[in-house]
């Protein structure tokens, strides 16, 4: 079973950037659909983020369309969520997550991600 930890996060100025790392083990990582999620207070957990098994395609929502991007280092078992242009709203727990089965797809679904990290908080003041 994959384990991931995420990592990067923190407090940051509205305007100001963060790069989070989610890092893999036990696992195959070059064979899954990788992911970003996130959680507001009150809130239902969204989609941020996914990217495809050798990186060269990603997917996006429409919030962060412009401002976020996603990578991956296969050779490091790392996947990256580089956060630019940072804004209030973007504040919550950011998860990783994994597609471990077969069936892969780079929509937003949650339910499609077998495996979750235990979240990093990102919080943007004003």
């Amino acid at each position: 079973q994959v384990q991931l930890v995420e990592s990067g996060g923190g407090l940051v100025q509205a305007g100001g950037s963060l790069r989070l790392s989610c890092a893999a083990s036990g696992g195959t990582f070059s064979t899954y659909v990788m992911g970003w999620f996130r959680q507001a207070p009150g809130k239902v957990r969204e989609f941020v983020k996914s990217i495809s098994t050798s990186g060269g395609s990603t997917n996006s929502a429409e919030s962060v369309k412009g401002r976020f991007s996603v990578s991956r280092d296969n050779a490091k078992n790392t996947m990256y969520l580089q956060m630019n242009s940072l804004q209030p709203e973007d504040t919550a727990v950011y998860y990783c997550a994994a597609q471990t089965g077969p069936l892969k797809t780079l929509l937003g679904l949650r339910q499609r991600y077998d495996s979750w990290g235990q979240g990093t908080q990102v919080t943007v003041s004003t």
